[in-house]
């Protein structure tokens, strides 16, 4: 129904049913000439079917069905104190064009979060895949704790913060409203990270074996003791693992910028990471270019792996771009299905009411029916127990 008069609602002076009022608005765009307690009541009827409840308004009138509804937005220009106070939020223009902005800046800020999340735990899922995978086969572990350290607090957190910052997607507000109880970290993201974390783990272990067969000629780590300068050798082929798993987290950033669309696609949209990427690449090559950060501290050469090595470290980042792009062909498609299964069960609770709806009337005849059909039984009961027995005879 596009429109009605609110004195649908209260036919006779008395409000409808519970459950009427929320068929009718689950049904009605339009509520015409609502008086204050309309107001408060369609809110209710709204949070009752499980919905988040908007309501706007300047006036007293307003200020029950402001603090009722679950946002509550006061006019900043036109409207009055106690509708201000009222209120959760102010629009200081009073344009309710305003209001879609602030929706889609809420998504788009609620879909950073996820991006953060889900891009910090692929790449911390990938570190113990890595070291899980060396210290199972026997290899020797690719990283040392101070490495790891410092991948996760300076090359690593600069993009995931830059990531909480991305910008909307277009077509963000198309999205059907998220349910009330739905996790922050949905299936299909778990999914995606894993598979991620898989990837970026299956490239870099691959480079780390070529660079173990270049630079030591074995790979486990019983016959690399063995040979001369085995430390030396083993810290090169680290490096070479060390400077590809940095390019790889970097592009793997700029992949995470949307779980679908492809990685070109407003590629210079986000100037926070930008800036990230640049401080991750500074603190890359100062870690393995100044002097004792490096061969002390870190224990990286980078001065001494040569054109083979950063070949090397270049199929990281390829590999990782290529893999993890096809990737999401998956994760384009779980996030379809997803979108149907909020519209069916959208759909389910909406017919559910309907039959709730539709079998109320007929429940009520019921219980009216039987009401009636009970009465003249207790009336005759009634006249039943008026009837003075006659006295006793006595024998």
């Amino acid at each position: 129904t596009a429109a009605v008069d609110c004195n649908s609602l209260r036919p006779g002076g008395q409000y409808l049913e519970n459950r009427e009022m929320d068929r009718m608005t689950s049904t009605v765009r339009v509520f015409a000439r609502a008086k204050p307690e309309d107001k408060l009541e369609i809110v209710k009827s709204i949070q009752r079917m499980g919905q988040v409840a908007a309501m706007t308004g300047d006036g007293v009138n307003d200020a029950p069905a402001l603090n009722q509804a679950n946002i509550g937005v006061a006019m900043g220009i036109q409207g009055t104190e106690v509708a201000k106070g009222a209120s959760d939020m102010i629009l200081t223009d009073d344009n309710f064009c305003s209001i879609v902005s602030a929706v889609e800046k809420g998504r788009a800020i609620y879909s950073g979060i996820q991006k953060f999340v889900a891009f910090i735990m692929s790449v911390h899922i990938a570190e113990v895949m890595q070291i899980f995978v060396c210290i199972v086969a026997g290899i020797p572990v690719m990283r040392t704790p101070l490495q790891i350290l410092f991948l996760i607090l300076v090359t690593d957190l600069p993009p995931s913060i830059a990531l909480g910052m991305e910008p909307g997607e277009p077509g963000i507000l198309k999205l059907r409203p998220r349910p009330k109880t739905e996790p922050i970290v949905l299936g299909w993201m778990w999914f995606s990270m894993f598979l991620n974390g898989a990837v970026l783990s299956l490239v870099i272990i691959g480079v780390y074996i070529a660079a173990l067969v270049y630079y030591c000629g074995e790979v486990l780590q019983a016959e690399i003791a063995t040979i001369d300068n085995s430390t030396l050798q083993l810290s090169k082929a680290r490096t070479v693992t060390f400077i590809s798993l940095v390019w790889s987290e970097n592009v793997r950033s700029y992949i995470a910028r949307s779980f679908d669309k492809p990685f070109y696609v407003n590629l210079c949209g986000n100037k926070m990471m930008q800036y990230a990427i640049v401080l991750a690449q500074l603190a890359l090559y100062s870690a393995i270019f100044i002097p004792f950060l490096s061969d002390k501290i870190l224990v990286l050469r980078g001065s001494d792996i040569g054109g083979v090595g950063w070949a090397l470290a270049v199929i990281g980042p390829v590999g990782t771009l290529i893999l993890c792009e096809l990737s999401k062909v998956i994760t384009y498609y779980q996030m379809k299905n997803y979108q149907r299964w909020l519209a069916k069960k959208e759909a389910e609770n909406a017919a559910k009411l309907e039959a709730e709806m539709a079998a109320s009337p007929k429940k009520a005849e019921a219980e009216s029916s039987s009401k009636e059909a009970k009465e003249p039984l207790a009336s005759s009961v009634d006249k039943i127990e008026k009837v003075e027995r006659p006295p006793a005879v006595r024998l």
